[in-house]
């Protein structure tokens, strides 16, 4: 199942999962994007989003509006739904109205060839140019040989100190997956200094030595943080 938490509030654009992207309300847009692949389901903490989903035919429910990121807000809807403990659930966040689908396909096949271990927690990154990797709204990882996550930053990580710039970086994309037990193993998780201090609900596991596996993927979308953003999405993708 493909669940997106949908959050009205955002500090740095207001209400922005309603903005108009290509004639569609960016939430909806994310949905429809990725319904062929898996059961969509919106998990908002607005009656104005699940009213909004409803014109389009697709599943919304009411979440509280005090969770501390997206993960916890997939949480408590997985939890409604009843999952079963095995089921392979996938965040999609609102802001990735332009996420392409083998994205998404490759974080679910790879929670998937994980889906009997103790814990299963996937993610993905693409590669990135150093100027690219300079603006902190995009987020970069680090990973070891394994590819399993090291770090996530919004500062531009590894810092190369003789400042070579051609060697790439990862550049991190906002889609987790898990199986639904997982998922709830990550909520009980305490929340961790760097998650407060860089704003990265990611860091919550890594600070709690949990394993993030990382897959490499080829993407041209990025999710809309800002007017900015949405700007460039529309000058790449309208």
């Amino acid at each position: 199942m493909i669940i997106i938490p949908a959050r009205m509030n955002s500090s740095r654009f207001e209400n922005k999962i309603l903005v108009d992207i290509l004639g569609i309300p960016m939430v909806i847009r994310t949905a429809q994007r990725v319904s062929e692949l898996d059961e969509v389901v919106i998990a908002t903490d607005s009656q104005e989003v699940v009213d909004l989903a409803k014109e389009y035919g697709i599943e919304a429910i009411i979440t509280s509006k005090d969770h501390g990121s997206g993960t916890d807000r997939i949480n408590e809807a997985a939890n409604i739904l009843n999952l079963d403990p095995k089921e392979v659930v996938i965040n999609v966040q609102a802001d990735e109205p332009f996420i392409e689908t083998q994205v998404v396909q490759a974080v679910i096949d790879t929670v998937k060839s994980y889906q009997n271990d103790p814990f299963t927690m996937v993610s993905c990154y693409k590669l990135i140019d150093s100027d690219l990797a300079d603006d902190p709204n995009h987020v970069k990882v680090i990973c070891n040989e394994h590819n399993e996550a090291i770090y996530f930053s919004r500062a531009k990580i590894p810092y190369h100190r003789d400042h070579y710039t051609k060697e790439p970086y990862k550049g991190h994309l906002g889609i987790y997956g898990f199986t639904k037990q997982s998922l709830n193993q990550f909520c009980t998780l305490s929340s961790s200094m760097l998650e407060k201090v860089e704003k990265l609900e990611q860091l919550r596991a890594i600070s709690s030595g949990k394993t993030i596996k990382m897959v490499e993927v080829q993407s041209k979308s990025f999710g809309i943080d800002t007017k900015e953003d949405l700007e460039n999405a529309l000058k790449v993708f309208g």
